[in-house]
């Protein structure tokens, strides 16, 4: 299958799995296609009235409802700090503001103002 992915600046790519893949093997994709650590790596599935942080990485993405075409999102998990410490670990618990934040590139104004 062929999905969209899309980072946070607007840029987006197509990234092809194979139909059975698993979260890890389309992390494992972007990151050789794209050069992004795959650790670092945070998937949201965009749905039609709602978003899915996929955050099992052993989970089929069809588990998921990811399929030909499917819109993803790619977040980052934070670098190390400076003394090569673990990467933080911290809770995403709202998709839906990230997807009503948006901002009108016309008028300027937010989605949520309109």
């Amino acid at each position: 299958m062929k999905v969209v992915v899309e980072i946070l600046t607007g840029t987006m790519f197509y990234i092809q799995v194979e139909n059975n893949a698993t979260v890890s093997d389309l992390k494992r994709a972007i990151e050789a296609q794209e050069k992004h650590r795959y650790d670092r790596l945070i998937l949201i599935l965009k749905l039609v009235l709602s978003c899915i942080i996929m955050n099992e990485d052993d989970y089929p993405l069809t588990t998921y409802g990811v399929g030909d075409s499917s819109h993803i999102y790619l977040f980052f998990f934070p670098p190390p700090d400076d003394d090569g410490g673990a990467l933080p670990h911290f809770l995403l618990n709202s998709t839906e503001s990230i997807m009503d934040s948006q901002v009108s590139p016309i008028t300027g104004a937010s989605a949520q103002s309109e």
